[in-house]
């Protein structure tokens, strides 16, 4: 159980908080395990075991299987709820322009692995929204619809800040 919480907290360390740098060829995010260890949380990457039944497993075979089905559901979760859903606003078209950092969401990545990307150009519909992206990679150059592109969060920071909104930070810390 040790092995599979361990693992887990890998998985929860290796999130992109931000791009490492503001070079648009780098493709290094900063992440929790920066600050943890120094330095990026690396791991082996093991065959996809989530569609063996679980009795036809060995128990390294088990642990492997439990990480690797947090590492789906969770890496799912989190770029979703980084995803804007902004049907009825118009800021999350405010967001999306050349040069901005993205994560792309892809299916089959290994456990502690992100797709990093910089927007190149976007493209917009016959409605007049943006629709798809074009965006560098460390591997190439790609296109996504905005439904597979999560911006980092830190650019919406910024916006309400400028915008004159308050956030934790920016609230007296009471001395004790």
């Amino acid at each position: 159980m040790l092995t599979v919480l361990v693992q887990i907290e890998a998985c929860i360390n290796s999130r992109p908080i931000t791009p490492l740098s503001s070079d648009p060829n780098d493709f290094s995010p900063l992440t929790p395990g920066h600050f943890l260890i120094g330095r990026r949380l690396t791991s082996n990457s093991e065959p996809d075991l989530t569609l063996i039944k679980e009795n036809l497993l060995s128990r390294w075979q088990r642990v492997q299987q439990v990480t690797q089905h947090f590492w789906k559901r969770w890496s799912k979760e989190h770029l979703n709820t980084l995803q804007q859903r902004n049907k009825w606003r118009q800021r999350s078209q405010e967001v999306l322009q050349a040069g901005t950092p993205v994560l792309l969401k892809e299916e089959n990545l290994h456990p502690l692995c992100w797709r990093m990307g910089v927007i190149l150009e976007v493209h917009p519909g016959q409605d007049g929204l943006i629709r798809t992206a074009t965006i560098k990679t460390s591997t190439g150059i790609v296109t996504r619809a905005t439904n597979r592109i999560c911006p980092f969060p830190t650019e919406d920071f910024e916006q309400d800040r400028s915008k004159g909104g308050r956030n934790v930070q920016d609230r007296p810390v009471p001395l004790v």
